[in-house]
């Protein structure tokens, strides 16, 4: 951690950075995962529409 004094002789304590990571790219497994979330939420918003219509 870095130190530092201020002109009141106040210290001032820097905390220490973490180190970066990146990102690794996306697979293309992660594809066809993220179709069938698409289906899968338009089917619960369908259902959802039919329960209302159900009931009004």
């Amino acid at each position: 951690m870095a130190v530092t004094e201020e002109d009141g002789g106040r210290l001032n304590l820097f905390a220490s950075e973490p180190r970066m990571t990146y990102a690794e790219p996306a697979t293309t497994g992660s594809n066809n995962k993220r179709l069938m979330m698409i289906g899968m939420g338009g089917a619960v918003v369908l259902a959802m529409m039919a329960v209302a219509v159900r009931i009004s």
